[in-house]
């Protein structure tokens, strides 16, 4: 009941700050959106840690349940040079990088990464500003990539860095080691089958299940292992977090 009031205040304060909206920068303007969240993550963090199975799957649906068209939101094209570069060569020069607290820092390619075991899931995406999709998702899980790369004892949160700016500042998201072993927890390449659209974060995106919309950053080139959030931005954890005060966690 916690969980699903939650998703209602949610997608009543969306609402109230401008009926359909066409991206977060609505909510970014609403001080009553950013007063909610922000009230709400200490207590929401305790419930969602403290109930239940730990890694409790976010709930699954079947090819007949797919939306019909998968919204894109935010970002819709990082638009610098290096980047369209990229897309032209069908992103066979994308690297990712693992730095940071690990034992073995890595580069992966895409093709590296597709060769990897893959999981598929289909999964509902909650945004903050109300509205959901269900889409099926190809990637490799990052455990993977997290158990190959070591992360020294230390660490505590992973950093992703992306390839796109909004208002003159790099996006950036993290999560917790928690959340960063999930088994639904993906760097996802495949949307509905097909290879991720630019729109929605091509040619690599994270997938993180369990969380809002916002949290799943697109456009992915570094995961950065680390001990502390200071230092990074403006140590809140993300560019919404930065720029308007979105919670960092945002279990749903």
């Amino acid at each position: 009941m916690t969980i699903l009031t939650r998703r209602k205040l949610i997608t009543s304060a969306a609402i109230g700050a401008g009926g359909l909206l066409t991206g977060c920068d609505a909510l970014n303007r609403n001080p009553a959106f950013q007063d909610m969240l922000a009230s709400a993550e200490t207590a929401n963090f305790a419930v969602q840690r403290a109930l239940g199975d730990r890694m409790e799957l976010a709930s699954e649906y079947g090819i007949a349940d797919l939306s019909p068209t998968f919204r894109a939101n935010g970002s819709r094209d990082p638009d610098t040079p290096e980047y369209a570069a990229s897309a032209a060569q069908g992103f066979a020069n994308w690297q990712l990088r693992l730095t940071g607290l690990f034992e073995k820092p890595q580069i992966f390619s895409l093709a590296a990464l597709q060769s990897l075991p893959q999981r598929t899931q289909i999964t509902r995406h909650d945004c903050v500003e109300g509205w959901s999709a269900i889409g099926q998702w190809t990637g490799v899980p990052l455990k993977i990539l997290l158990d190959i790369a070591r992360l020294q004892d230390s660490a505590r949160f992973l950093v992703f860095h992306c390839a796109d700016r909004l208002g003159g500042r790099p996006y950036y998201e993290s999560i917790d080691l928690l959340d960063g072993f999930h088994p639904q927890t993906i760097l996802a390449h495949r949307l509905n089958g097909a290879a991720l659209p630019v729109a929605n974060g091509a040619p690599l995106r994270l997938r993180v299940e369990r969380q809002l919309g916002y949290k799943h950053a697109k456009y992915i080139t570094g995961i950065q292992a680390v001990a502390s959030l200071a230092g990074i931005g403006e140590g809140k954890g993300g560019y919404w977090q930065d720029v308007a005060n979105y919670e960092w966690y945002a279990g749903i």
